[in-house]
């Protein structure tokens, strides 16, 4: 069975830092791509960053480029988001999902809660 479990999220200042991970687990791990995704509160869920670990590509939302990193612990079967100089408008519910790519993905997690206050 697959299995996507995030960290707990949590609640952080403006301009501070957090890092959620995704472990994972019911599947091989080397052939898939693992995104984040956020949701915030009335708005529809965006992409944020992805990590294809066949090839250790990466993507980044341009929202978050150059804030956030995206990296892969093969040994772990983990997928860990650093993210820094959080922002208000970086509240959300954060998803990761299993993929074939970064652009499909069949697999979610269960979300967890990060808020960012001002």
């Amino acid at each position: 069975e697959v299995q996507l479990v995030e960290s707990e999220g949590g609640l952080v200042q403006a301009g501070g830092s957090l890092r959620l991970s995704c472990a994972a687990s019911g599947f091989t791990f080397d052939d898939h791509a693992i995104g984040w995704f956020r949701q915030a509160p009335g708005k529809e869920r965006e992409g944020v960053s992805c990590i294809n670990n066949r090839d250790s590509s990466t993507y980044y939302a341009p929202s978050v480029k150059g804030r956030f990193t995206i990296s892969s612990d093969n040994a772990k079967s983990t997928v860990y988001l650093q993210m820094n100089s959080l922002r208000p408008e970086d509240t959300a519910v954060y998803y990761c999902a299993r993929g074939s790519t970064c652009y499909e993905y069949t697999h979610w997690g269960q979300g967890t809660r990060v808020t960012v206050a001002s």
